[in-house]
């Protein structure tokens, strides 16, 4: 019994090895690297919209169980597409009531034609809101 439950720590240490390495790596490619990039007054003027009360942030998810379900599967769908850039992967969904607003930015207007594409497509999904930003290059 002991012998199997020190193979089976054994294995969970591994994989916790292996991912933290992936994650390592990852995060030294330019494709992460890049995506930290942008000026102070870029991100101090989205600050600023924000805390406006104007705009939809991620606070304002509704907590009903249907809401999280579109968020959590637009997320999963967005994430499962590796073709999207870090950008694309980290932007912001708020689902309330059906209705979906997407924001933040995103690398292309083709990252921002497939993220509303997959948002349209989930499940209980009523309307989509497209606030993505494309990037300067």
């Amino acid at each position: 019994m002991i012998t199997r439950l020190l193979s089976i720590f054994a294995l969970i240490a591994a994989g916790l090895l292996m991912m933290t390495g992936t994650v390592q790596a990852e995060q030294n490619s330019p494709r992460y690297l890049a995506a930290g990039t942008g000026s102070a007054s870029e991100s101090t003027e989205r600050n600023v919209r924000d805390k406006s009360k104007t705009t939809l942030t991620p606070e304002d998810q509704k907590e009903s169980e249907s809401d999280i379900n579109i968020t959590a599967n637009i997320r999963k769908a967005i994430t499962d597409q590796e073709s999207l850039s870090v950008n694309a992967h980290n932007v912001k969904i708020i689902a309330r009531n059906g209705v979906v607003t997407l924001r933040g930015p995103v690398d292309s207007a083709n990252e921002s034609t497939e993220i509303q594409r997959i948002a349209k497509q989930t499940p209980g999904v009523k309307q989509v809101d497209n606030q993505l930003e494309i990037k300067a290059p």
